[in-house]
């Protein structure tokens, strides 16, 4: 398999430049596919409102790029967390994830990145884990309708307390009950937990729909090269389990943010030597 053809680029860290910016360099670097982060500085979203789609349109008409999913940012301290407490914000956050999965059908590109969100430290665990089932289970009755598949990722244990491993993956699908929440396996949440590739796949197979394809040491959020992963182990393991979809570039690091287009030409050089 080619997986360099399937790699995809995102908008992260291009946060100091404009979004054509960004698709500018895409286009540049030969690239051909992009998961559109919605930084407020890119793509405005909020409760009520979001800009229009048709600005992304026609960008990507105009560099020949593809979006072939949505990354809402929900992650402390953003406002969008699936297991908000207060119950004047719940309608607001599900309002919040209708719009992204709006966006996603008028993208067509039928797919939305979600997380469980997070606890306060001074709550019970549990308890912010069963607000965060209930939430996802009305989002994803949203997303059934709609025929739009959710890609839930793990987050670090820095992140949030509630789904961090695979086991914790596997009981909160189970929970949600729903045949459109898939997995996105994030190598940086992944090796934090000291899980492997082959580990994600075992446990879920073909619901892994999406991947956050990143270098670590061992995490980081690095372009390859730049951390210590083997790639040729990693994608042998891809190929092994026949995984079909996009590997996204989510290099959500700082020390790229002035020239960030260097993330992507260090990982497509990666992926020549």
């Amino acid at each position: 398999m080619n997986f360099k053809d399937r790699l995809c680029a995102m908008n992260c860290h291009y946060r100091f430049y404009e979004l054509e910016d960004f698709f500018q360099s895409v286009h540049k670097l030969g690239m051909h596919y992009v998961e559109l982060w919605s930084g407020p500085m890119h793509y405005y979203v909020d409760a009520r409102r979001h800009d229009s789609p048709e600005q992304l349109k026609k960008l990507c008409d105009r560099y020949q790029i593809t979006i072939i999913g949505i990354c809402p940012e929900q992650t402390n301290p953003k406002p969008n967390n699936i297991a908000v407490k207060q119950k004047h914000r719940q309608e607001e956050v599900l309002n919040y994830y209708r719009q992204m999965i709006d966006i996603a059908c008028e993208l067509e590109c039928r797919q939305v990145l979600v997380t469980s969100g997070w606890c306060y430290y001074s709550e019970a665990v549990e308890e912010a884990w069963n607000r965060s089932v209930v939430m996802m289970k009305r989002i994803t009755d949203y997303a059934k309708q709609r025929n739009v598949i959710l890609a839930l990722e793990a987050l670090q244990p820095e992140e949030s307390r509630l789904v961090n491993t695979i086991q914790d993956i596997r009981r909160y699908r189970n929970e949600v009950g729903s045949s459109c929440l898939k997995v996105c396996i994030d190598f940086g949440a992944m090796a934090r937990m000291g899980h492997t590739p082959r580990e994600y796949f075992e446990a879920f197979g073909s619901d892994i729909v999406h991947i956050h394809f990143v270098d670590g040491n061992p995490t980081g959020h690095l372009a390859w090269g730049d951390g210590s992963r083997d790639l040729k182990a990693d994608l042998a393991v891809l190929e092994e389990y026949g995984y079909p979809g996009y590997l996204s570039l989510e290099t959500a690091t700082q020390r790229y943010y002035e020239k960030p287009w260097s993330a992507e030409m260090k990982t497509l050089k990666s992926f020549e030597e």
